[in-house]
């Protein structure tokens, strides 16, 4: 498990970038409708990073192209994004925030 940061600094519907080692792609963590979630920062449709995007009830839309992902699933609600992105395991534990990256290989819808 990763620390990301405490309860108290990710506000409701925003949003904090966690960036692991060169090789691993960056994730978003985001807290949303009362609970925390994290995907693959870089949407699947163009590079762009999702963790700039808003957040409205469990969805994130992308900055650029205003693709819509469930953060729940990490599925693509609307064209242009057709992949869904990758979600990894959060947990909170004594306030602070960690993610579990998950295991490197294709999003599944």
């Amino acid at each position: 498990m990763i620390p990301v940061c405490r309860i108290e600094d990710l506000p409701e519907g925003e949003s904090v970038r966690i960036e692991i080692d060169d090789v691993t792609p960056a994730i978003a963590v985001f807290h949303a409708e009362g609970g925390y979630y994290a995907i693959d920062d870089t949407c699947s449709h163009q590079d762009a990073a999702l963790s700039d995007g808003w957040v409205e009830g469990c969805f994130v839309e992308c900055p650029l192209h205003a693709a819509l992902f469930d953060l729940r699933t990490g599925a693509p609600t609307c064209l242009p994004a057709r992949r869904p992105v990758r979600t990894h395991e959060v947990s909170v534990l004594d306030g602070m925030i960690h993610v579990r990256p998950a295991v490197r290989e294709e999003a599944v819808a």
